[in-house]
Protein backbone atom coordinates (compact mmCIF):
# COMPACT_ATOMS: atom_id res chain seq x y z
CA UNK A 1 0.00 0.00 0.00
CA UNK A 2 2.86 2.23 0.59
CA UNK A 3 4.34 1.62 -2.29
CA UNK A 4 1.36 2.11 -4.37
CA UNK A 5 0.61 5.81 -2.35
CA UNK A 6 4.35 6.58 -3.10
CA UNK A 7 4.20 5.88 -7.20
CA UNK A 8 0.98 7.92 -7.00
CA UNK A 9 2.88 10.45 -5.32
CA UNK A 10 5.71 10.88 -7.70
CA UNK A 11 3.16 10.77 -10.84
CA UNK A 12 1.42 13.86 -9.30
CA UNK A 13 5.04 15.26 -8.84
CA UNK A 14 5.64 14.48 -12.53
CA UNK A 15 2.47 16.14 -13.33
CA UNK A 16 3.03 19.36 -11.32
CA UNK A 17 6.90 19.80 -12.94
CA UNK A 18 5.50 19.49 -16.44
CA UNK A 19 2.50 21.71 -16.10
CA UNK A 20 5.04 24.59 -14.61
CA UNK A 21 7.50 24.18 -17.28
CA UNK A 22 4.55 24.59 -19.69
CA UNK A 23 3.58 27.59 -17.98
CA UNK A 24 7.10 29.10 -18.30
CA UNK A 25 8.03 27.68 -22.04
CA UNK A 26 4.84 28.70 -23.63
CA UNK A 27 4.81 32.60 -23.23
CA UNK A 28 9.00 32.54 -23.98
CA UNK A 29 8.11 30.56 -27.13
CA UNK A 30 5.03 32.84 -28.09
CA UNK A 31 7.29 36.31 -27.58
CA UNK A 32 10.46 34.78 -29.41
CA UNK A 33 7.82 33.61 -32.44
CA UNK A 34 6.07 36.82 -32.35
CA UNK A 35 9.24 38.17 -33.11
CA UNK A 36 10.70 36.36 -35.89
CA UNK A 37 7.60 36.27 -37.18
CA UNK A 38 6.81 40.19 -37.19
CA UNK A 39 10.34 40.26 -38.14
CA UNK A 40 9.79 38.92 -41.58
CA UNK A 41 6.38 40.23 -42.22
CA UNK A 42 7.71 43.92 -41.72
CA UNK A 43 10.70 43.33 -44.24
CA UNK A 44 7.93 42.47 -46.89
CA UNK A 45 5.91 45.02 -46.29
CA UNK A 46 8.55 47.24 -46.07
CA UNK A 47 9.44 45.65 -49.58
CA UNK A 48 6.18 46.51 -51.10
CA UNK A 49 5.96 50.28 -49.79
CA UNK A 50 9.80 50.86 -51.59
CA UNK A 51 7.71 49.12 -54.80
CA UNK A 52 4.37 51.29 -54.22
CA UNK A 53 7.01 54.62 -53.97
CA UNK A 54 9.08 53.90 -57.27
CA UNK A 55 5.53 52.85 -59.00
CA UNK A 56 4.27 56.48 -57.89
CA UNK A 57 7.40 58.13 -59.03
CA UNK A 58 6.22 56.40 -62.35
CA UNK A 59 3.01 57.36 -62.78
CA UNK A 60 1.91 59.82 -60.15
CA UNK A 61 -0.58 57.12 -58.54
CA UNK A 62 -0.13 53.92 -56.22
CA UNK A 63 -0.45 50.82 -57.70
CA UNK A 64 -4.31 49.16 -56.81
CA UNK A 65 -2.96 45.00 -57.59
CA UNK A 66 0.26 43.40 -57.12
CA UNK A 67 -0.44 42.77 -60.62
CA UNK A 68 -0.02 46.75 -61.88
CA UNK A 69 2.62 47.10 -59.34
CA UNK A 70 4.64 44.40 -60.99
CA UNK A 71 4.11 44.94 -64.17
CA UNK A 72 4.44 48.65 -64.60
CA UNK A 73 8.13 48.30 -62.20
CA UNK A 74 9.52 45.58 -64.76
CA UNK A 75 8.34 47.43 -68.45
CA UNK A 76 8.27 51.47 -67.41
CA UNK A 77 11.26 53.90 -66.64
CA UNK A 78 11.23 56.75 -64.29
CA UNK A 79 11.99 60.39 -65.91
CA UNK A 80 14.35 62.10 -64.56
CA UNK A 81 14.62 65.73 -65.20
CA UNK A 82 18.58 67.29 -64.84
CA UNK A 83 18.18 71.10 -64.54
CA UNK A 84 21.34 73.55 -65.36
CA UNK A 85 21.42 77.20 -64.37
CA UNK A 86 19.11 79.22 -62.88
CA UNK A 87 16.04 80.44 -64.95
CA UNK A 88 15.24 83.29 -62.01
CA UNK A 89 18.47 84.67 -62.05
CA UNK A 90 18.97 87.87 -65.25
CA UNK A 91 22.42 88.27 -64.38
CA UNK A 92 23.43 84.52 -65.18
CA UNK A 93 26.45 83.39 -66.87
CA UNK A 94 24.92 79.61 -67.69
CA UNK A 95 21.98 79.10 -69.85
CA UNK A 96 19.15 77.38 -68.21
CA UNK A 97 18.28 74.43 -70.09
CA UNK A 98 16.85 71.13 -68.71
CA UNK A 99 18.08 67.26 -69.53
CA UNK A 100 15.72 64.79 -69.79
CA UNK A 101 16.42 61.02 -69.42
CA UNK A 102 15.17 57.84 -68.43
CA UNK A 103 16.22 55.19 -65.53
CA UNK A 104 14.65 51.74 -65.30
CA UNK A 105 12.21 51.37 -62.49
CA UNK A 106 13.11 47.81 -62.16
CA UNK A 107 17.16 48.67 -61.48
CA UNK A 108 15.95 51.64 -59.44
CA UNK A 109 13.91 49.04 -57.29
CA UNK A 110 16.81 47.35 -57.06
CA UNK A 111 19.09 49.64 -56.00
CA UNK A 112 17.07 50.38 -53.14
CA UNK A 113 15.40 46.98 -52.35
CA UNK A 114 16.38 44.30 -54.23
CA UNK A 115 13.61 41.84 -54.28
CA UNK A 116 11.27 39.29 -56.43
CA UNK A 117 8.49 40.99 -57.94
CA UNK A 118 6.80 38.06 -58.59
CA UNK A 119 6.77 37.06 -54.50
CA UNK A 120 6.20 40.18 -53.01
CA UNK A 121 2.18 39.80 -53.04
CA UNK A 122 2.63 36.64 -50.50
CA UNK A 123 2.31 36.53 -46.88
CA UNK A 124 5.23 35.11 -45.20
CA UNK A 125 4.25 31.88 -42.93
CA UNK A 126 0.80 31.59 -44.78
CA UNK A 127 1.28 31.79 -48.35
CA UNK A 128 -2.05 34.11 -48.20
CA UNK A 129 -1.76 37.80 -50.24
CA UNK A 130 -1.45 40.83 -48.48
CA UNK A 131 -4.59 43.60 -48.99
CA UNK A 132 -3.68 45.76 -51.01
CA UNK A 133 -5.93 49.03 -52.03
CA UNK A 134 -5.37 52.37 -53.82
CA UNK A 135 -7.26 55.50 -54.43
CA UNK A 136 -7.61 59.64 -54.37
CA UNK A 137 -9.26 61.41 -51.95
CA UNK A 138 -9.07 65.14 -50.49
CA UNK A 139 -7.21 65.89 -48.07
CA UNK A 140 -6.89 69.58 -47.16
CA UNK A 141 -8.93 71.09 -49.78
CA UNK A 142 -6.01 68.64 -52.18
CA UNK A 143 -6.43 65.79 -54.04
CA UNK A 144 -3.95 63.12 -53.58
CA UNK A 145 -2.99 59.37 -54.11
CA UNK A 146 -3.79 57.00 -50.55
CA UNK A 147 -2.38 53.56 -50.09
CA UNK A 148 -2.87 50.61 -47.99
CA UNK A 149 -1.17 47.31 -47.87
CA UNK A 150 -1.22 44.60 -44.94
CA UNK A 151 -2.52 41.91 -43.34
CA UNK A 152 -3.97 40.76 -40.40
CA UNK A 153 -1.81 38.68 -37.48
CA UNK A 154 -3.06 35.57 -37.37
CA UNK A 155 -2.35 34.98 -40.98
CA UNK A 156 0.58 34.29 -40.30
CA UNK A 157 1.35 33.89 -36.91
CA UNK A 158 0.56 30.10 -37.49
CA UNK A 159 -0.18 27.94 -33.58
CA UNK A 160 -0.02 31.36 -32.46
CA UNK A 161 -2.85 33.05 -34.16
CA UNK A 162 -5.29 32.20 -31.15
CA UNK A 163 -6.30 35.26 -29.32
CA UNK A 164 -5.81 32.95 -26.22
CA UNK A 165 -1.97 34.32 -26.38
CA UNK A 166 -3.41 37.78 -25.16
CA UNK A 167 -2.31 36.58 -22.07
CA UNK A 168 1.15 36.96 -22.68
CA UNK A 169 1.17 40.19 -24.65
CA UNK A 170 -1.63 42.88 -23.93
CA UNK A 171 -1.18 44.34 -27.10
CA UNK A 172 -1.39 40.67 -29.15
CA UNK A 173 -4.29 41.06 -31.01
CA UNK A 174 -4.74 38.66 -33.77
CA UNK A 175 -7.18 40.55 -35.07
CA UNK A 176 -5.54 43.33 -35.70
CA UNK A 177 -3.85 44.86 -39.05
CA UNK A 178 -0.33 45.03 -39.70
CA UNK A 179 -0.23 47.58 -42.39
CA UNK A 180 1.41 50.21 -44.00
CA UNK A 181 -0.30 53.82 -45.10
CA UNK A 182 -4.11 54.65 -44.77
CA UNK A 183 -6.69 55.27 -46.99
CA UNK A 184 -7.82 58.10 -44.91
CA UNK A 185 -4.54 60.14 -44.70
CA UNK A 186 -1.94 60.81 -46.98
CA UNK A 187 0.57 58.49 -45.16
CA UNK A 188 2.91 55.79 -45.79
CA UNK A 189 4.35 55.30 -42.12
CA UNK A 190 4.22 51.39 -41.11
CA UNK A 191 1.82 50.45 -37.66
CA UNK A 192 4.77 49.11 -36.50
CA UNK A 193 6.75 52.24 -36.60
CA UNK A 194 4.99 53.72 -33.66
Amino acid sequence: MKTIINLILLLVVGFLIYALYMNIREPIAFQAEKKVRKDVVVNKLEKIRSAQEIYRLVTGEFAPSFDTLSQVIKNDSIKIITTFGNEDDVNATEEFRQEISYKSAYDSLMAKAPMNLDSLRYIPFDGGVFDIAADTMTYQSTLVNVVEVGTRWKNFMGPFSDDKYRKYDNSYNPDALIKFGNMNAPNLSGNWER
